[in-house]
């Protein structure tokens, strides 16, 4: 028996803790639910800023992350203001914006059109949300004004080339009107330079290629005049060599027939040589007479009254 009512008490603890369990997973969400609707409490999230006015009137400003217990704060006019209040929640997170092709005119009177890139910060939630109502719009025409008014009448290469002047420029212009307004202006870039006028840029493209082509043409003629200087050095250099082996040449020859004709037999021996070496070499036709033959007699016949009966053949060595 004893046992059966251990048992009986234990499973009793255990249903009652579980219903308590089940009870507060129930109610405190409930609760909570309440006390923040009455205004007991709020939390606050990281770079988040909560600003509560009741009747037109600021009574809290709250940007502290965490959990934070508004009946300690306002006292009794926490429930009010949850109430009949406002409660504003802005972000104070760094956030970005571009306005693209702002138009300027260089000193040139080109125009132009420029794009700029800034970042921005809300460091006044109060003076955000109270001195200006739409304060975002305002920094962004002050920031588009700004522009118009630094950069206008710029020379045209300033503009193209020296982008982080003007930058500085359009930041330290607006920075003291933004303070007003509840907003710290981080970063400004001028991100983007171009021509407004497409007939503008299309002058200018066709102005870019004919240069290009200009230079390539200068550079091929210049290329083909290096060539024509060198062929031509090379040319005068090789004549020059030709004309000094041209007027060795008689002298080597004269030289080797001078020393050939201290020996009269070595001379005559060379002359009868190259005099058979000339008649092979011509085109001449020659007659072979037997000797002691009566041929020269029909010959001399033949001469006047007409050839015949006479063999004739291509020279040939005897």
């Amino acid at each position: 028996m004893s046992n059966f009512h251990d048992m009986s008490g234990l499973a009793l603890f255990f249903i009652s803790g579980l219903g308590m369990f089940i009870g507060m997973l129930i109610a405190m969400p409930v609760f909570f639910g309440i006390a923040r609707a009455l205004g007991l409490y709020t939390v606050v999230e990281e770079r988040e800023c909560k600003v509560y006015d009741l009747f037109g009137k600021v009574v809290a400003v709250i940007d502290e992350p965490g959990l934070h217990w508004l009946i300690f704060k306002l006292g009794l006019k926490a429930p009010l203001v949850s109430l009949l209040g406002k409660c504003h929640v802005l972000d104070l997170r760094l956030d970005q914006a571009y306005i693209r092709s702002t138009p300027v005119n260089s000193e040139e009177g080109a125009p132009m059109g420029i794009g700029i890139w800034y970042e921005m910060s809300i460091s006044d939630p109060v003076a955000y949300l109270f001195k200006n109502a739409d304060p975002r719009g305002s920094l962004a025409a002050n920031v588009g004004n700004s522009t118009v008014r630094c950069l206008s009448n710029l020379k045209l290469a300033s503009m193209l080339e020296n982008r982080h002047p003007m930058s500085q420029t359009v930041r330290d212009e607006v920075s003291p009107q933004s303070q007003e307004w509840g907003f710290t202006l981080g970063s400004v870039y001028i991100r983007k330079v171009h021509f407004r006028d497409a007939e503008m840029t299309k002058q200018i493209e066709e102005k870019v290629v004919n240069r290009l082509r200009q230079v390539t043409g200068a550079i091929k003629q210049d290329g083909v005049n290096q060539v024509s200087i060198i062929s031509s050095t090379a040319e005068r250099q090789a004549a020059n060599e030709f004309a000094k082996a041209a007027a060795m040449r008689p002298q080597i020859v004269g030289a080797a027939l001078q020393k050939i004709s201290e020996d009269a037999d070595i001379s005559r021996a060379l002359f009868e040589t190259l005099e058979t070496q000339n008649i092979i070499d011509g085109q001449a036709v020659i007659t072979l007479i037997p000797k002691n033959g009566a041929v020269l007699g029909q010959l001399l016949a033949s001469g006047r009254g007409g050839t015949a009966g006479i063999a004739s053949k291509p020279a040939a060595a005897k």
